[in-house]
């Protein structure tokens, strides 16, 4: 759980961050995947947005969580050893979920496109092929019972005795929300666009993206390493969260239209050859 900003307007700016950054996770985006697949037929105008709703679902228990946390806060306190647990479940996790996804995009035939891999999702099994809103709604709702959700809303939770009450706590959750409304409803675009042109300009992006997810799940897994053996790290990176998540997000950003120029020029300089 990141330190806590000493003032409001980069707490805001911080939480909004941290939103967009959650809907990059490689879970979201393989559960996200298979929903836009499975819809992308049946009921194409659903397909488009699944990242929407998953995202709705998903933030309305982080809204739930948070002002149940807050309204606790004067009498419980998170203990310190959540801190290093929830490290260790990061570090583990992206290191998992980087490890799948590169070899996904190494084991990928040539005109194949690279669907990202999520551990999450496959404990939701058959749950993941629904064609209503709703369920694609609770669908996320599920996904936001995790040890990870449960960290971000004792940081929600915790502004509220530095900055207020229970208001706070929802401002902050609603901002979370909202970042991840943005990715995730940007991925299910995406992937029902991928999975419309099926063409080698998909293939090539997909790639690409996979390749960046992958490589930023061990990057990030491997820092929380060097933050929990060397102390030096640990001072370094406090209060750099805000220019970290930015960092991150603004990569992903770019990656996404990298691959797309990538796939596009591969694709002209095929024709001219033939």
């Amino acid at each position: 759980m990141p330190a806590l900003p000493t003032d409001w307007l980069s707490l805001l700016a911080l939480t909004l961050v941290l939103g967009m950054k959650h809907g990059f996770d490689a879970d979201h985006l393989a559960t996200i995947d298979g929903l836009t697949r499975f819809n992308i037929h049946a009921r194409p105008r659903l397909a488009r947005y699944c990242g929407t709703l998953f995202s709705l679902g998903h933030g309305a228990v982080v809204l739930l969580i948070a002002l149940g946390v807050s309204a606790l806060t004067g009498h419980w306190q998170v203990p310190e050893c959540f801190d290093t647990l929830g490290a260790l479940i990061s570090i583990v996790f992206l290191a998992a979920l980087g490890g799948l996804n590169l070899a996904a995009v190494l084991r990928a035939a040539p005109n194949e496109i690279v669907r990202p891999i999520g551990l999450k999702g496959r404990v939701l099994g058959r749950l993941r092929h629904v064609s209503h809103p709703l369920l694609v709604a609770l669908v996320g709702a599920l996904f936001a019972l995790s040890f990870d959700t449960m960290s971000q809303a004792a940081f929600f939770a915790l502004t509220a005795t530095q900055f207020g009450g229970w208001q706070q706590a929802l401002m902050l959750a609603l901002l979370f929300m909202l970042g991840m409304l943005l990715t995730d409803g940007i991925n299910g675009l995406w992937i029902a666009r991928l999975i419309a042109r099926a063409d080698q300009t998909a293939v090539i992006a997909s790639r690409v993206i996979g390749l960046v997810v992958a490589s930023l799940s061990l990057l990030v897994s491997a820092f929380g390493v060097m933050k929990l053996s060397m102390p030096g790290i640990d001072v370094w990176s406090t209060g750099k969260e805000l220019s970290f998540g930015v960092a991150m997000v603004c990569l992903v950003a770019v990656s996404f239209l990298l691959a797309i120029r990538l796939a596009r020029r591969h694709v002209a300089v095929a024709a001219r050859r033939y």
